[in-house]
């Protein structure tokens, strides 16, 4: 079994006393800092490479602290710094072979943007972009589901055929939504309310893209993403409001 390093200042995931313990118990701890974990996650790591844990005669996974260490830094790199897997797993290999090596990062930059509350941050324009293979591992999704999701109009690869983080973030949760039994083609009403509020936004915005001024056209890329957050906002709140008086 694969012996891996422990997660190190920034860690604090490790199995009580050193003992074997199951992936339920693993589930348990990695919650804490990985909310949005799930077994079949932990069981995709696995089939991965990422992690080896040991079996049982009737063929229980049994996971060592340094298991549960790896998982947590498996997700910890994906969560900050947007790492497809298998680059995760070259760069933990090299650590563990006692290579001197940095962490790579294909996460774009971004702008200061105001929080809001919980939702997720809006970001208009993202520079990184993925291959399809990319795309597949980094999102942890099959082909013919990515075949699926873009006849549905939900994954649009960008004009040379590469994917942003948008589409990876949007895969994900997708998935998620599945695991509750929505399928993508409930989605399809979703997708055109975002077209939707999409071309209001641009609607407005229009006039300050096509300014000759410089800092005007800046002024437009603020007001972008300021309207984009409003409308993520207003969006979150109406369904809210809407589950509300459903289920009351």
């Amino acid at each position: 079994m694969r012996q891996s390093p422990r997660g190190g200042a920034d860690s604090g995931t490790a199995t009580a006393g050193g003992r074997l313990v199951s992936i339920g118990s693993v589930l348990h701890q990695l919650r804490d800092e990985f909310p949005e974990v799930t077994i079949s996650k932990i069981r995709f790591l696995e089939s991965e490479g990422l992690v080896e844990p040991q079996r049982t005669p009737s063929g229980y996974r049994k996971f060592s602290t340094e298991d549960v260490e790896r998982l947590a830094q498996v997700l910890r790199m994906q969560r900050d710094h947007y790492l497809p897997l298998r680059v995760i797993k070259e760069h933990l290999d090299a650590v563990e072979r006692g290579e001197d090596v940095q962490l790579p990062s294909v996460r774009p930059q971004r702008g200061p943007v105001e929080p809001s509350d919980d939702l997720p941050e809006v970001v208009v324009h993202a520079a990184a972009l993925v291959g399809r293979a990319e795309f597949l591992a980094a999102a942890e999704v099959g082909g013919e589901q990515l075949d699926e999701w873009e006849s549905y109009g939900l994954i649009t690869p960008v004009a040379d055929g590469g994917y942003d983080i948008e589409a990876v973030q949007v895969a994900r949760l997708i998935s998620q939504l599945g695991d509750f039994g929505i399928e993508p083609r409930h989605l399809r009403a979703m997708r055109a309310s975002a077209e939707r509020e999409a071309g209001l936004v641009e609607q407005v915005v229009a006039p300050l893209r096509r300014h000759r001024n410089p800092q005007t056209r800046a002024h437009a890329e603020a007001r972008t993403k300021e309207l984009a957050s409003l409308t993520v906002r207003l969006h979150s709140a109406l369904v809210q409001t809407a589950l509300r008086v459903r289920l009351h």
